[in-house]
């Protein structure tokens, strides 16, 4: 998110979390048929092939048969740890991992959230000074899950003005222009730091790298980076080496990476937490140079990728990107190969969203083929909730494309280590 989520200068930060073709998503194999497909050997061994129908076994007279080759039955690997719990969830619980709830610093986690609307996770928002704070409220929202089926625990944690971790729950980082302007060595140096932090405080998702590319004829003009100092630079190559670093540098700590805000921020003038005039760029396209440094943290095996709010005319007329087939589909998935999951900015106390209906927040995501929206605002969990139980309620279309990104928040956790043994 951008600015507007915690609040993006000092002392708070926000959180600017932040046509074409439409076409179907393939839903997970469900583990049953997975499980079904797995030829199986018996203890000794494995089966051979006795006498054919046609004729082509090597039966003797006396009714016994000859060893043969080996069975060349299709063999499948056995489900994961995600594709059995996706088979157990319930349809209430299948739709609450598309929901991740803001806490705001100094409150509780709201019983319901995860409990009644079994959430798929939550980040903090705003500023955390205490260690101990944090660690009570991931044990909190660990505590109010199954015991199966943990929280993904995320929080916005750049560097510079935009850290909710500051204080005793986070060593300080320095921006990510400071850093653009020293190289990758220095990106790397402070995402190690950010990892570590964030490893120790039980937290697995970092709502960074920025990875937009400031329009250097706008610099500070662009409000939601270029005036809080949150991106690396103004050239793609540059800005793609640094999102690498950043990358592979949480990586190392066990912790996600969430490339924001695709397809880009760097080109609009206003923040899109606070305003809903000014967030469109006429500019970006599909072979859009600055889409670069998005491709390399994909390349680099960043997991997550956060959608802009903003609008993109070249891909969708009057549609922000979150909501948009073009910009999700046909651009991020088909067009730079991103198979991961895809999150909104936030949804709950956006400006730029604020016209769009609860409900439609969420299943307009889901229908453009994204998968999980943020809320800072917790009192909606369960409104959004409702909104992707009955999506999935109207057909087995809208029910695959559920369980699509259910199993993709599924598989997510497993890969951080959230499920199983």
């Amino acid at each position: 998110m951008g600015p507007a989520y915690g609040g993006a200068r000092e002392p708070g930060s926000a959180w600017n979390t932040g046509g074409m073709r439409r076409r179907h998503l393939l839903a997970l194999a469900p583990a049953a048929a997975l499980a079904a497909c797995t030829a199986q050997e018996p203890a000794d061994g494995p089966d051979t092939d006795g006498p054919s129908d046609a004729g082509g076994g090597d039966g003797g007279t006396d009714g016994t048969s000859s060893p043969t080759e080996p069975s060349t039955a299709a063999t499948t690997e056995p489900p994961t740890a995600a594709e059995l719990l996706l088979e157990e969830l319930s349809p209430r619980e299948l739709a609450g991992q598309l929901v991740l709830v803001g806490i705001p610093a100094g409150s509780e986690i709201p019983a319901a959230a995860l409990e009644e609307h079994h959430a798929g996770g939550i980040f903090l928002l705003q500023v955390w000074e205490s260690a101990d704070a944090v660690d009570r409220t991931v044990a909190a929202a660990r505590d109010r899950s199954r015991d199966d089926l943990p929280p993904l625990i995320a929080v916005d944690q750049e560097g510079g003005q935009v850290r909710m971790l500051r204080g005793e729950a986070a060593r300080r980082t320095p921006s990510a222009e400071e850093l653009g302007a020293q190289g990758p060595g220095a990106v790397t140096e402070a995402y190690t730091s950010i990892g570590e932090d964030l490893a120790a405080r039980g937290i697995q998702v970092a709502l960074s790298p920025v990875a937009d590319v400031v329009d250097p004829d706008l610099g500070d003009a662009n409000e939601p980076v270029g005036a809080v100092d949150r991106g690396f630079g103004t050239e793609p190559g540059p800005v793609g080496e640094c999102v690498v670093a950043a990358t592979e540098a949480l990586a190392a700590q066990g912790v996600a990476a969430t490339l924001k805000h695709f397809p880009g921020l760097g080109r609009v003038e206003q923040n899109t937490d606070f305003s809903a005039e000014g967030i469109e760029d006429d500019v970006t396209g599909p072979e859009d140079p600055f889409l670069d440094s998005f491709r390399d943290g994909i390349d680099a095996g960043a997991p997550l990728v956060m959608m802009s709010s903003a609008v993109y005319p070249r891909l969708e007329p009057e549609v922000p990107a979150m909501f948009s087939a073009a910009a999700i589909q046909d651009l991020l998935r088909d067009g730079l190969g991103f198979s991961g999951l895809v999150v909104s900015d936030d949804i709950g106390a956006a400006e730029a969203v604020a016209a769009v209906p609860v409900p439609e927040r969420a299943t307009r995501l889901l229908e453009a083929g994204g998968d999980v929206v943020l809320t800072a605002d917790a009192s909606l969990t369960g409104e959004l909730v409702d909104a992707i139980e009955e999506f999935a309620s109207r057909g087995e279309e809208q029910a695959q494309r559920v369980r699509e990104s259910a199993g993709r928040m599924l598989a997510l956790k497993e890969q951080l280590g959230l499920l199983g043994d």
